[in-house]
Parts: C-alpha cells; sequence; structure tokens
C-alpha cells in the first residue's frame, strides 16, 4: 500500500526554477512505462510560452459562443428579466473562477494536464475514474455545440439555396439537409483538432474578437428593429423580485457554474503550456466573468427585443438570425455563429477528453485518437434532443454537469492544496508502485468522496426530459444547490478520510 502522503525534501529527478516552476531534471530520463506517452509527459519550460493575452483570449473565444448565448436568452425564456439574468451569469462566472485559478495552478508550475493532476489525489489508475466522466461531459457539450454549428450552416445554405434546401424530406423528424450540415460541421472540426494545440491557440487569438463584433452587429440590428434600445431594456420580468425568482434563481446559479465547471477541473490543460502563474492567473481573472459578463449583456438585450418585435422571446441565435431577410446580414450572423462555435468546441470539448480518453490505455490511445473517440461519442448522445428545451438544457442538463464535476474539483482542491501544498513529485506520477499508486492504482478515499458527493449532488435532482422522476426523492432538497453540494461533501470527506490515518501534513 502506498501512503497517502510522504515526507522528505524535494523529489529526486526534477529541478524547480526559480519562478516556482518545475521540470523533469535535464540529467534525468523521461518517465517512461504504461502510464506515459508524449501527449501525457510535462511540457518542458521552454515549450510553455503561453502569455496573458493567449489565456485572456482563450476565454473571450469560448464564452462568446451560442451555448453561452443560449445560457443567458433561456433565463429570458423562463421568465427572468434582463437584470435578473445578467446578475445570475455574472455571480456564477466569479464562483466558478475560484476553484478554476486553484486547479490551474499545477499547470504552469509542473506542466501536466488534468489526467496526470488526477492522478495524485485518485492514483495513477483511478484518475481514469474522473477523466471518463469529464470526458462523456465534453462529448455530450461537443454534440450539442456540432448541433449548433450544423444549424448555422442548414440556415445560411437556404438562404443561398431556397426551399428545395430548407424544405427537403426529413429523416428522424429533422430535413436531411440539416443532418448534412451537422456532419460537415463534424468534420470540420476533426481537421482542426488534429492540426494540434498550435493551431488552436492561434485560431483562438483571431476568433475571439470576430465573434464579439459580430455580437455587436447583431445587438445594433434588434435594436433597429425594436425602435431603439428603450423596448430591449423595458420588457418586464414575468416573476418580479418575490419568492417567485428566488426559486428559480438558485437552480439557475448551478446551471450557471455547471456551464463552466467542465472547464474548472481540465484547465490545466491549456495553463501547462502557460509562461507564469501570473500569466494564467491574470488571464483567466480579465477573460472569464468579464466577457462572460458582457456577452450575457448582449445576449439578454437581443432576445428581450425578439419579445418586443416578434411577441415570444426567441432564445436560439442561429433561429432568430434566420428570420432576417437580408442576405448579407445572415451572411455576416451565421458566419459568426459558426466561428464562435468552432472556437469554443475545440477548445472547450475536443482538448480536454483527447488527453482524458488518452490517460486511459496512454500506449495505444494519443491525443488525435481521443479526439476522434470524443467526435464519435458527440453523436451518439443524440444532441439535438439535449439542445431542443431550454429548461432541460439549463436545469436537467447543467444541473447534472455541474453537480458531478463539483465533487471532482472538490477533491482535487483539497488534495492538492491543503495536503500537499502544491508540491508534486513528477516521475511517480507515471510509475507502477510510486507514492501515488495507493492500493493497485485506486486510492479509495477519493472514490469514496467522489460517490458520496456525487449522490448528495444529483440523487435528488429531477432528471426529466432524460428519465421521468428523482433517482434519491428524499434528496430533493439539496437538488438546486448541485455543484455547491458536491464540491463542499467531497472536499471535507476526502480530508477527513485522508487525516483520519494520522497524515496531518502533506509533502511529495
Amino acid at each position: 500500500m502506498t501512503e497517502i502522503v510522504s515526507p522528505g525534501g524535494p523529489p529526486a529527478g526534477q529541478v524547480t526554477l526559480p519562478d516556482g516552476r518545475v521540470e523533469i531534471a535535464p540529467d534525468a530520463p523521461a518517465p517512461t512505462g504504461p502510464y506515459a506517452n508524449d501527449d501525457l509527459l510535462p511540457v518542458p519550460v521552454e515549450r510553455r510560452t503561453w502569455t496573458t493575452y493567449n489565456f485572456s483570449a482563450l476565454w473571450v473565444g469560448m464564452a462568446h459562443n451560442t451555448a453561452s448565448w443560449t445560457l443567458a436568452s433561456g433565463l429570458i425564456a423562463v421568465g427572468m428579466d434582463w437584470k435578473q439574468a445578467v446578475l445570475t451569469i455574472a455571480l456564477a462566472n466569479l464562483i466558478v473562477l475560484v476553484p478554476m485559478l486553484l486547479t490551474g495552478h499545477a499547470g504552469p508550475k509542473y506542466g501536466i494536464p488534468f489526467p496526470v493532476f488526477a492522478r495524485a489525489s485518485f492514483g495513477v489508475r483511478g484518475a481514469n475514474l474522473p477523466a471518463v466522466v469529464r470526458a462523456l461531459v465534453a462529448c455530450g457539450w461537443f454534440g450539442i455545440q456540432t448541433w449548433i454549428g450544423g444549424e448555422a450552416i442548414y440556415f445560411l445554405a437556404g438562404k443561398l439555396f431556397g426551399d428545395g434546401w430548407r424544405n427537403a424530406s426529413e429523416i428522424g423528424g429533422h430535413a436531411w439537409t440539416m443532418w448534412l450540415s451537422f456532419a460537415l460541421f463534424w468534420v470540420l472540426q476533426v481537421a482542426v483538432i488534429y492540426r494540434g494545440m498550435e493551431t488552436i491557440r492561434r485560431f483562438e487569438n483571431w476568433a475571439a474578437p470576430f465573434v464579439l463584433v459580430g455580437a455587436g452587429v447583431m445587438l445594433w440590428w434588434m435594436s433597429d428593429k425594436a425602435g431603439g434600445f428603450g423596448p430591449l431594456l423595458d420588457q418586464p420580468s414575468k416573476l418580479g423580485w418575490g419568492g417567485d425568482f428566488w426559486k428559480l434563481f438558485w437552480p439557475s446559479l448551478m446551471g450557471m457554474i455547471g456551464f463552466w465547471s467542465t472547464l474548472s477541473l481540465n484547465i490545466p490543460d491549456f495553463t501547462r503550456y502557460g509562461r507564469s502563474q501570473r500569466a494564467q492567473t491574470v488571464g483567466q481573472a480579465l477573460g472569464l466573468p468579464t466577457t462572460m459578463t458582457l456577452f450575457a449583456f448582449l445576449s439578454v438585450m437581443v432576445t428581450s427585443g425578439s419579445q418586443a418585435v416578434y411577441g415570444e422571446a426567441i432564445w436560439d441565435p442561429v433561429q432568430l438570425a434566420a428570420k432576417t431577410d437580408n442576405v448579407v446580414g445572415i451572411v455576416f450572423a451565421l458566419v459568426t455563429v459558426l466561428v464562435a462555435t468552432l472556437s469554443v468546441n475545440i477548445a472547450a470539448n475536443l482538448v480536454s477528453p483527447a488527453f482524458d480518453f488518452s490517460n486511459i490505455a496512454p500506449r495505444k490511445i494519443s491525443f488525435r485518437t481521443g479526439a476522434l473517440v470524443t467526435c464519435v461519442l458527440g453523436v451518439l448522445i443524440l444532441p439535438w434532443k439535449l439542445y431542443s428545451d431550454p429548461q432541460g438544457y439549463i436545469f436537467t442538463w447543467l444541473g447534472l454537469v455541474g453537480g458531478l464535476l463539483g465533487t471532482v474539483a472538490g477533491i482535487l482542491i483539497a488534495d492538492y492544496w491543503i495536503l500537499r501544498r502544491t508540491r508534486l513529485d513528477l516521475a511517480d506520477l507515471y510509475r507502477t508502485g510510486g507514492r501515488y499508486w495507493y492500493d493497485g492504482g485506486w486510492n479509495w478515499r477519493a472514490v469514496a468522496a467522489f460517490v458520496a458527493g456525487g449522490v448528495l449532488a444529483v440523487g435528488g435532482a429531477d432528471f426529466h426530459p432524460l428519465v421521468d422522476g428523482r433517482p434519491v426523492p428524499a434528496l430533493e432538497p439539496l437538488a438546486d444547490y448541485g455543484w455547491a453540494v458536491g464540491l463542499g461533501t467531497s472536499m471535507v470527506l476526502y480530508l477527513v478520510l485522508t487525516l483520519s490515518r494520522g497524515k496531518a501534513a502533506a509533502t511529495a
């Protein structure tokens, strides 16, 4: 049995630079064996080059996307006014930024991706549990975003080719041309991801400002249709600020947190390329809460405008853009949607599961193979069903995701910051029988904390429209606070189980 923690000085075979970053010592061999491959090994310091701008641009590119738009506009669709929706999203992103920065710390310091980072707490083999959960969530997100991108192609082509394209015969409830558009966008993403991480960084740098301009143009168009900004701001809340609002606020807040709870786990996949801790900390702090709030404001303004102009809140920007008869306008709007969707889907939903699936069998599954697995599974989860209903999209899908992933975040933060004080042994993260091997490669304490936190977080949730009913009806009072319940429960339980062995201090 491997000890949870080990006393002693700095691990042999690694060096710490004056700025705190750690890498394999120049005279030490790189880790080898069944748990290592080129994609999972620590990034050498000379290749950790991402700056504050790169991280800010990454978040601008990811935050300014169609799914983010539908978060805010979806809140309008279920009864909030623009002030309530923007408040909910701004607060959620300030909250989720905290675990984002805490887990992101290991990236620039050690140059390791999320699944390798998780080995310290879950075990070299056990890390596959949170990695696969995270990967499957990413597959769901990938499918949803790909469906959105396919919609944009479908409507754009419909404006160019006419009724023959738009009114084509249906297969499975959708025109066959929609399925073709979905397939085309799927292939486009596979082509980009095969170019590697450097291509992704360059793409995010120019996609971010392009998408922001596109959102501004859509706001100008809707205000012009509505006769000014007044009608956009005057749409009343259907809920008021009383009990009806607060009843909706808490599950909405947890849903908004759940939206980026995925990245709060695998952010080391990106920060491992960071030039410094300051670059990732400042870049993320500038990029995430500010741009999400700004984009939320743009989204709710446009959606409020659609309510004033068309008599209903149109929460899907692709459907809204399709209402214009100006060919140039719709081409610009839908190209913006395509760039935005491509930006977030590759960065947020292909990079992580590519590493996660590679972690399952490093000798057999490369980064590119893992990305292809993600692309296939993203189709098999039937994303068009998830995305068809804002109620199910926000409260069921995002609430379930947030609750489960909050449990993993609690364990990672407790292990890395409280027990180990940010000290890791790089070589042992890849080694059979090392200090992260625990019992046969699994740390049962982390698994127990994950299961307990997960049951409390999502056991009482309403899974409609996925399935009817609540798995554990007695836990219904906790359902609206899934992310917080999962994170808090797993963190406390993991610390209790670990420290109960008498290991009151942690060094690696």
